[in-house]
């Protein structure tokens, strides 16, 4: 499973951001989403968020990636 990365560029305003969404197993038998955003090029913040399957893990994942959609951020090709 890759990770899903989606971007938000305006070099008009200035703004290159990035999120990025990952779906993991953990050490004890459950799922874990990743997110990390921030400024392109730079580290960014990280939080997980625990599951007890992958299935909740992957629906929260398409629920976050979908409400970014709508903000303007686009799947990143890289």
């Amino acid at each position: 499973m890759t990770a899903l990365t989606l971007t938000r560029e305006n070099p008009a305003q200035n703004m290159a951001r990035f999120y990025r969404l990952d779906v993991q197993p953990d050490l004890f038998g459950g799922w874990c989403l990743w997110r990390e955003w921030g400024r392109i090029g730079q580290s960014g913040t990280v939080r997980h968020e625990a599951f007890l399957s992958q299935k909740a893990a992957e629906e929260a994942r398409c629920h976050l990636a979908e409400a970014k959609s709508r903000r303007g951020y686009v799947r990143s090709a890289g």
